[in-house]
C-alpha cells in the first residue's frame, strides 16, 4: 500500500460537493468566523493580562497573520478549485497519510475553536440570565473542576447541539442564518462604537505597552487563537 499516492481532483468527480454558496455567502461566513469570541470576548483578556492599550498594535499583528494565511488559502484555492479545504490541498501535494494526518488534525483544530467560541457565548449568556436575576446552578454553569464545583457548561453544550441541528438542514439554510447573525454582529460593534467613543479616557493609555513587546505579541495570540 502506497500511504504516500497522490490522487488528481477534478470537478468532474462524481463525488465532488453541489456548489451553493456566492460570493456574498462566503464572505459573510468568513465576516461571521472572524467576529466572535476574539472580539467579543478575549479583548478584554488580552488588554487586562498582556497587551494594555497597546492591544491595538496586537490586533495590527493579528491582522498581518491573518493576511497572510488568507493569502495562502487563495492560492491553494486558485490551484486547486475543490471543497476540502487543507485537507483536499495536503492530499494532491504530499500525498493520501499526510491529508489523513491533516485531517484529523482540522478535527481537532475545530472542535477546540467551537469549544472556546460556546465557552464564551455560555459566559455572556449567564451574564445576561444575572442581569435578570437568574442564576443556574453552579456546577452548570463551567467545564469540570471540582475545586470550583462545576461539572458541566450546560450553555455552551446546549448552543452547540443547536448549531449542529442547524447545520444538518443544509449549507444553504445555515448559511442565510450566518447571515442574519453578521449583520446582528456588525450593528453591536457599531452601536459599541457609537457608545463608548464618549467613554473614552486618554489618561488611561499611559503606561501605553505596560508589559513591553512581550505583552503585544503575547496579546496578539491570545486574539488570533480565535481566528
Amino acid at each position: 500500500m502506497n500511504l504516500f499516492r497522490k490522487k488528481s481532483v477534478t470537478s468532474s468527480s462524481p463525488s465532488s460537493l453541489k456548489q451553493v454558496l456566492g460570493a456574498f455567502d462566503l464572505t459573510m461566513l468568513g465576516i461571521g468566523a472572524i467576529i466572535g469570541t476574539g472580539i467579543f470576548v478575549l479583548t478584554g483578556v488580552a488588554a487586562a493580562d498582556y497587551a494594555g492599550p497597546a492591544l491595538i498594535l496586537s490586533f495590527i499583528i493579528a491582522g498581518l497573520a491573518c493576511t497572510f494565511a488568507a493569502l495562502c488559502y487563495s492560492e491553494f484555492a486558485s490551484m486547486i478549485p475543490e471543497a476540502g479545504s487543507a485537507y483536499t490541498y495536503s492530499y494532491v501535494a504530499f500525498g493520501e497519510v499526510i491529508a489523513w494526518i491533516l485531517g484529523w488534525d482540522m478535527v481537532l483544530e475545530y472542535g477546540l475553536a467551537s469549544s472556546a467560541v460556546a465557552s464564551g457565548w455560555s459566559g455572556y449568556f449567564q451574564s445576561l440570565l444575572h442581569g435578570f436575576g437568574l442564576n443556574l446552578p453552579t456546577a452548570l454553569t463551567s467545564a469540570f473542576d471540582p475545586s470550583k464545583h462545576t461539572f458541566i457548561d450546560l450553555p455552551a453544550v446546549i448552543i452547540v447541539l443547536i448549531v449542529t441541528f442547524i447545520l444538518t438542514r443544509g449549507v444553504k439554510e445555515s448559511a442565510k442564518l450566518n447571515t442574519i447573525m453578521v449583520i446582528v454582529k456588525l450593528a453591536v460593534v457599531a452601536l459599541f462604537i457609537v457608545v463608548g467613543i464618549w467613554y473614552v479616557q486618554p489618561h488611561n493609555w499611559t503606561p501605553f505597552m505596560p508589559m513591553g513587546f512581550h505583552g503585544v505579541t503575547a496579546g496578539a495570540a491570545v486574539v488570533v487563537f480565535a481566528y
